[in-house]
């Protein structure tokens, strides 16, 4: 994109339209359309906000919290390693689930009671999730 003196205001209202799908609002200065424009063409290039992010705006939209919205740690690649009766396991977050001793796995609870004979929340297995206080 041009810099800001040599795109015209009329310009950047028939971009932000194409981009957006409507008019900005009417106060907006040139150098802010510019750098939204920019922002959301950056955006269409790299594929734009994630469907985690999409949910969490769409959740604050609606007025939950950010707390509220369920976040996925669990990114391919990220690697788990938990020791457990003096054997260090270690887990891989793959594209379909989870890898351990050469095993795709559907969650981590599945690999936790394998691991463990018993039912156990994968994610707290894997200290992921804060146990909570029983503290009064």
């Amino acid at each position: 994109m041009a810099s800001d003196t040599a795109v015209s205001r009329a310009d950047l209202l028939e971009q932000w339209v194409a981009a957006f799908g409507q008019a900005p609002p009417p106060y907006l200065s040139i150098p802010f359309m510019s750098k939204a424009l920019a922002y959301q063409a950056q955006c269409k290039r790299a594929g734009g906000m994630s469907a985690q992010t999409c949910r969490a705006l769409q959740q604050i939209a609606s007025g939950k919290s950010v707390k509220d919205v369920p976040m996925n740690p669990n990114k391919v690649g990220t690697h788990y390693v938990r020791e457990w009766n003096g054997r260090t396991y270690q887990v891989a977050v793959v594209n379909g689930g989870y890898e351990m001793d050469v095993r795709i796995w559907p969650s981590l609870s599945a690999i936790a009671k394998q691991i463990t004979g018993t039912t156990w929340s994968g994610p707290r297995f894997f200290g992921l999730t804060k146990v909570r206080s029983t503290a009064a």
